[in-house]
């Protein structure tokens, strides 16, 4: 633990001379890519890349190609000095917080196109830009920290298979890391989106999680009737269901025997989308 702020890196230059004075002493760079608003779970992934390096960097920038045109990308939460405070708690060596310039300067005309687990009818079926936004922005960090590691949380599971995928597709030296989902006390998945939530709305909510695990210890019967039955539960709870879904982890395809499970959920309460998956 320490008090000390992390160096806040704003230009390319910046953070890859100060990566660059890490690798003339030999130590190993994590990254942790953010957009800000940090929570519990946020800590987590700095503590997990800890496990893995001797040096963190932690990005804080919010994508706007990321957002869909009915998103409010002017909306979402902007933390930065509460931001710092957290990231000086856990130790972290080094934010970097590019302006949206510098991450796409005038006349930028390159983006990176994903299919494969981008495109399996989850996320992608209602955010259909999303993943093109998210793999060129991570590819982009890459580039510019240069990080031996990189962590992403599972709660964003799809997010995971796509950043991966991209990863090994474009033989980027980087190994990704997936930390495993922090929850609240009563089950709902940590989310610098759960702010959203009205009073009554946060108490419906972990009704998704309850609900995900419901559905997984049915599986073991006939797994078609258990998921429709989960669908119907989450409606019955009050959320409008984007999706409720059974697929095998690796590519998100249709499950198959040999290959682990995941039960992957998406679903509104209000004007909040929540999402939320688990291992089965």
């Amino acid at each position: 633990m320490s008090d000390e702020t992390p160096a806040v890196a704003r230009t390319i230059d910046e953070i890859r001379a100060r990566v660059a004075g890490w690798r003339a002493e030999g130590l190993k760079v994590a990254l942790v890519p953010t957009m800000g608003a940090l929570h519990a779970g946020h800590v987590l992934l700095v503590e997990t890349a800890r496990r893995h390096a001797d040096r963190v960097v932690v990005s804080i920038f919010v994508n706007p190609t990321q957002f869909a045109p009915t998103e409010d990308f002017t909306a979402y939460p902007r933390t930065f000095e509460a931001d710092l405070r957290t990231l000086a708690a856990v130790a972290a060596e080094a934010v970097y917080a590019p302006a949206v310039a510098t991450m796409y300067p005038p006349g930028a005309a390159t983006t990176v196109k994903v299919e494969g687990p981008a495109a399996v009818g989850l996320e992608d079926a209602s955010r259909p830009f999303h993943f093109a936004g998210v793999a060129t922005i991570v590819a982009k960090l890459f580039t510019q920290v240069a990080p031996d590691v990189a962590v992403f949380g599972e709660k964003d599971f799809q997010q995971l298979a796509v950043i991966r995928r991209m990863t090994a597709d474009l033989d980027l030296a980087v190994e990704v890391i997936g930390s495993p989902t922090l929850r609240e006390a009563d089950g709902l998945a940590m989310s610098s989106r759960n702010v959203y939530l009205s009073p009554d709305e946060r108490a419906k909510a972990p009704a998704l999680h309850r609900i995900l695990q419901e559905v997984a210890a049915a599986l073991g019967g006939d797994p078609a009737a258990a998921v429709a039955k989960g669908r119907a539960a989450i409606a019955a709870a009050g959320f409008d269901l984007d999706y409720l879904e059974l697929r095998a982890a690796d590519d998100l395809g249709e499950p198959r025997p040999g290959v682990p499970w995941r039960l992957l959920v998406a679903a509104r309460l209000g004007q909040t989308r929540l999402i939320d998956n688990i291992a089965v």
